[in-house]
């Protein structure tokens, strides 16, 4: 599924903006969009959208889009996911700080799903709220059994999408995956059990 995976700081930093990371993601979720249309959706300007669709480009992150007429210029994700080396990037204290910056992002992102869910909840049809949700499963993990559960997770994710492709009651679905190391806070051992 990740079809970019980024090593170098800058290229990161290109899209850790808060407003070009929601355009990025914009454009992947919904389709290509004019610097108009993106300003409309985001509550700002033309000129703003146009500056940082630019530099989304120079990182190569967004491309123009087929025109529909001569008078607008449309914008799409060049590719469909992004993702990053955080080994590679965790060399040096800049890159941890924008691998962290994105993580943030990815939180803000989960916010925003379940905020809207939540909101939707009551007019969507009973199926889709009994397969909505989120868990946080514990587990004893070597480095490499992490690694490739994400491998998997990922290749169970496209083969779903492609069995669902063209059925009716398809929609569109926001995935999040995540595995850390868990940091147990100082004196967690000295917690009294209290269930």
């Amino acid at each position: 599924m990740a079809d970019r995976i980024i090593t170098e700081v800058d290229e990161l930093k290109a899209v850790t903006h808060p407003l070009r990371v929601r355009m990025l993601g914009a454009l992947r979720a919904d389709g290509p969009a004019t610097a108009t249309e993106l300003a409309r959706r985001f509550d700002t300007d033309t000129g703003t959208t146009s500056y940082h669709l630019r530099k989304l480009a120079r990182f190569k992150f967004v491309e123009e889009a087929e025109q529909r007429d001569g008078r607008e210029r449309r914008w799409q994700a060049s590719e469909p996911t992004t993702s990053w080396d955080s080994a590679a990037l965790s060399v040096t204290a800049e890159g941890r700080a924008a691998v962290s910056v994105m993580r943030r992002h990815q939180l803000a992102a989960l916010d925003r799903t379940i905020s809207a869910y939540d909101a939707a909840q009551t007019d969507l049809p009973q199926e889709w709220v009994g397969a909505a949700g989120m868990s946080d499963l514990p587990a004893t993990l070597t480095p490499r059994s992490l690694h490739a559960l994400e491998e998997r997770v990922i290749a169970l994710i496209d083969e779903f999408v492609a069995a669902d492709a063209g059925e009716p009651d398809a929609r569109p679905v926001m995935l999040f995956y995540g595995g850390f190391p868990r940091i147990d806070p100082p004196g967690w051992d000295d917690v009294a059990d209290e269930s």
